[in-house]
C-alpha cells in the first residue's frame, strides 16, 4: 500500500472500524476489509494476512466488552481456546501451501448450514429439552467431545481465511449447549481473538504483510471493537439472531459472486 494515498489509507481505516464492530456483533467483518485491501492494490495472501494482523485488537477488545457474559466459564474456554488454536495453527499453515481457490465451493455451503442452525436454534433447543425431559438426561455443560472437535475444524477454516468464522462457532455451540445466544455470542468473540492471534503470530514470522495496512486496520478495529460490544450485549436474542442471520447470507452471496 502507497502511504501517499490519503484516500486509501481512511479507507482502510474505515474497513478496520467497520470489520471491529461486525466481527464482534455477529461475525463476517473480515467481507468488509478483505475487499478494501484488495482494492488497495495488495495481493490476495498479503491481504489475507494483514487482514488477520490487523483484526486482532478488535477481537480482543470484543472479547473483553463481553467479559461480564463469560464468568463462570473459565474451563471450557479454556479447552475450546486450545482446541482453536491447534486449528488455528493448520489453518495458517494450510493457507501458505494451498491455492486460493480450494475453499471457495466448501465455504458458502458450510457458511450457509451456519445460519439454517442459527435460525433453527430455538426450535432445536426445544425439541432437546423435551426429550432431555422424557429420558431423564440433563444437558453437557461442555458440549463434550463433539462441540470441541468441531468448533477446532472451524478454527482451521478460521485461520486459513476467518470470514464467517464466528457465524460457525455460534451455530456450533447453539446445536450443543443449552445456553442463552449472548453468552454464545461472547465465548465466539474468545475464540476468534484466539484464531486471529495464533495465526498472526504464525504469518509474523513465515509470510509477507503490509505495516500500513496492519496498523490502519488495528487502529479502525480496535475502536469498532468496542463499540460493537457495547451495541451487541444491549440487543435482544431474536433481534441478534435475526442480524447473525442477515449478515451471514449477504456474506453467503458474495462469496458465491466473486
Amino acid at each position: 500500500m502507497n502511504p501517499a494515498h490519503l484516500a486509501e489509507m481512511l479507507a482502510v481505516l474505515g474497513a478496520g472500524l467497520a470489520a471491529g464492530a461486525v466481527n464482534v456483533v455477529v461475525g463476517s467483518g473480515t467481507l468488509i476489509s478483505f475487499p478494501v485491501l484488495l482494492a488497495t492494490g495488495l495481493p490476495p495472501v498479503t491481504a489475507t494476512v494483514s487482514n488477520a494482523l490487523g483484526l486482532i485488537p478488535g477481537a480482543v477488545g470484543g472479547a473483553v466488552g463481553y467479559r461480564g457474559e463469560l464468568r463462570g466459564r473459565g474451563r471450557r474456554i479454556a479447552l475450546w481456546s486450545a482446541g482453536a488454536a491447534l486449528g488455528a495453527l493448520a489453518g495458517a499453515a494450510l493457507l501458505l501451501a494451498l491455492p486460493a481457490e480450494v475453499f471457495e465451493t466448501v465455504v458458502p455451503v458450510l457458511v450457509g448450514l451456519a445460519l439454517v442452525l442459527v435460525a433453527a436454534q430455538p426450535l432445536i433447543r426445544g425439541r432437546l429439552r423435551r426429550r432431555r425431559a422424557r429420558t431423564g438426561r440433563s444437558a453437557r455443560t461442555d458440549g463434550g467431545p463433539l462441540l470441541l472437535a468441531g468448533l477446532t475444524l472451524a478454527s482451521v477454516y478460521g485461520g486459513y481465511f476467518s470470514a464467517a468464522q464466528g457465524i460457525i462457532y455460534v451455530a456450533l455451540m447453539g446445536l450443543c449447549l443449552d445456553d442463552e445466544l449472548q453468552r454464545l455470542n461472547a465465548v465466539k468473540n474468545v475464540l476468534v481473538a484466539v484464531v486471529n492471534s495464533v495465526a498472526a503470530l504464525f504469518f509474523l514470522i513465515a509470510a509477507d504483510f503490509d505495516w500500513t495496512a496492519v496498523a490502519l486496520l488495528a487502529t479502525g478495529s480496535a475502536v469498532g471493537g468496542q463499540v460493537g460490544a457495547r451495541v451487541g450485549r444491549r440487543m435482544s436474542p431474536g433481534v441478534l439472531r435475526a442480524l447473525i442471520v442477515a449478515v451471514g447470507s449477504v456474506a453467503v452471496l458474495m462469496m458465491l459472486l466473486r
